[in-house]
């Protein structure tokens, strides 16, 4: 079955939507996070602006920025790369769609992967495992994040599809 695309959430009208377009368009200012991204989610691509989360096993903070309006927006989590326990799960992705979030790119794990796959909503981590996190609320949101030698901040244009995760800094 052939996943859709989610459009591009305040896409630069010159910047492409799938990776390598836009690293062959951006040269060597592309910033590629080399990492081996597992894609769960119902949409197999995604591609628009940025918002930036740090938490480490704890989805409290994650759940309270899902809950606002996402404007079609990535939302990058830098889950401390942990696969002890997910971050992030069906009921989330669920508030995240409800609430306008066009993609999730965790540096951890999900879980309900099932669930996920029947979503559209582009989800890509870098695992999965059934436990759950807490919920207390740690972390920090709108942060400078370092992922796979790349580095993203909040506003940046990001693609993420089937050939890797490209950053294009804000000019």
């Amino acid at each position: 079955m052939a996943m859709a695309t989610a459009p591009a959430a305040d896409a630069p009208p010159s910047l492409p939507t799938r990776s390598s377009d836009l690293c062959d368009q951006l040269g060597s200012a592309a910033q590629v996070c080399e990492v081996a991204w597992q894609s769960y989610g119902g949409r197999a691509s995604a591609s628009g602006c940025i918002q930036t989360l740090r938490c480490h096993e704890d989805a409290g903070l994650l759940r309270q920025t899902l809950e606002t309006a996402g404007g079609g927006r990535l939302l990058v989590v830098d889950a401390g790369a942990s696969l002890r326990v997910a971050v992030l799960g069906d009921r989330m992705a669920r508030i995240a769609l409800d609430n306008g979030w066009a993609g999730l790119l965790v540096y951890g794990a999900v879980r309900d992967t099932e669930a996920l796959a029947s979503m559209e909503l582009a989800v890509f981590a870098l695992g999965r495992t059934p436990l759950r996190g807490t919920g207390n609320g740690g972390g920090a949101l709108g942060l400078a994040l370092q992922l796979g030698g790349a580095q993203l901040q909040p506003g940046d244009y990001l693609v993420m599809d089937p050939d890797g995760v490209v950053v294009a800094p804000q000019a």
